[in-house]
C-alpha cells in the first residue's frame, strides 16, 4: 500500500496555456531514473491521484514533474493552480520498470517520446548512469506545435554535455518548423527519414528502442518497427528490441 507524504511546491512554471511544470520538495525514498510517483490532491474530501514520471535526476532533490492540462480532468487543472508554498501529496516510493536496468545489451539506444512523456528520458540522461555501455543515444521529442518543445534548451544542453554520443531530434506534427522533422513518428520511421536525419540505422542487430507517449503513438510505432524493421517487443522471458510505457 502506498505511503503518502506531503510535498511543498517551490516552483511552478507555465510553458504554454496547457503545459506546465512543478518543482517540489518532499521526503521521498530514493528512486531510479525512469520511474514515476503518484501525486494527489484532496478534492471535495477525496484524494484524487495520478501517476507522473520524475523529470529530475534521482540525485537532485528538486523533484520535477511535467504536466498537460486535461480540460475535463479531475486533477491536472487543480495542479495547474498550485503556487509556491502550496502543498500536495506524493507517494514516498517510486515504481515502474521503464529503467535502464531492464534494457538488454545493445550498441545504440533510441529514446522516442511524445508530449509530456519526455520526462523519464530527461531523468535518465540528467542522471547519466549506466549509459557508457551505449555507443550512440538518440533522444526524440514529438509534439504538435513548436511552442510545445518546453525542454528543448535542456535537451540541447545535454547534447553538448554528451559530446557527440547523444543526438537530439524534434518532430512537429501540425506545422513546419526549421530544425524539426514534420509529421508522425511511425511515418518518419517507415520511410527511413528519421534514420537518415540521425545517420544511424534502426537495426534489431544493434539497436533497442524505448517508446514513451500516448497509447496511439506507442502502438503505431511498435507496429511500424515490427513490420518495416523486424523489431519485436522486449520481455524479460523473451528478449526483444522495443520497451514501452504509455501515458494515460
Amino acid at each position: 500500500m502506498a505511503n503518502w507524504v506531503t510535498g511543498t511546491v517551490i516552483e511552478a512554471r507555465f510553458w504554454t496555456d496547457s503545459l506546465f511544470s512543478l518543482v517540489i520538495k518532499a521526503p521521498i525514498k530514493p528512486f531510479t531514473a525512469g520511474q514515476y510517483a503518484k501525486l494527489g490532491l484532496e478534492i471535495e474530501g477525496v484524494r484524487v491521484q495520478r501517476a507522473y514520471s520524475y523529470v529530475n535526476a534521482p540525485s537532485d532533490d528538486r523533484l520535477e514533474f511535467y504536466f498537460v492540462i486535461v480540460p475535463e480532468g479531475k486533477l491536472s487543472p487543480k495542479l495547474a493552480q498550485l503556487k509556491p508554498d502550496d502543498t500536495l501529496q506524493i507517494t514516498d516510493e517510486a515504481t515502474g520498470f521503464f529503467v535502464l536496468d531492464e534494457i538488454p545489451e545493445c550498441k545504440n539506444l533510441w529514446m522516442l517520446s511524445t508530449g509530456t512523456a519526455i520526462g523519464p528520458f530527461l531523468s535518465i540522461l540528467q542522471e547519466g548512469k549506466d549509459l557508457e555501455r551505449f555507443e550512440k543515444i538518440v533522444l526524440l521529442h514529438a509534439v504538435r506545435y513548436e511552442k510545445d518543445l518546453s525542454y528543448l534548451p535542456l535537451m540541447k544542453k545535454l547534447e553538448q554535455q554528451y559530446q557527440g554520443k547523444l543526438k537530439i531530434v524534434t518532430v512537429v506534427s501540425r506545422e513546419q518548423c526549421a530544425g524539426s522533422l514534420y509529421g508522425r513518428v511511425p511515418a518518419l520511421i517507415e520511410d527511413h527519414e528519421l534514420e537518415n536525419t540521425v545517420g544511424l540505422t534502426l537495426s534489431p542487430d544493434t539497436c533497442h528502442v524505448m517508446l514513451c507517449g500516448n497509447p496511439e503513438m506507442v502502438r503505431d510505432t511498435r507496429d511500424t518497427l515490427k513490420n518495416s524493421h523486424g523489431m519485436v517487443k522486449h520481455l524479460r522471458r523473451k528478449p526483444g528490441h522495443i520497451s514501452s510505457e504509455q501515458y494515460w
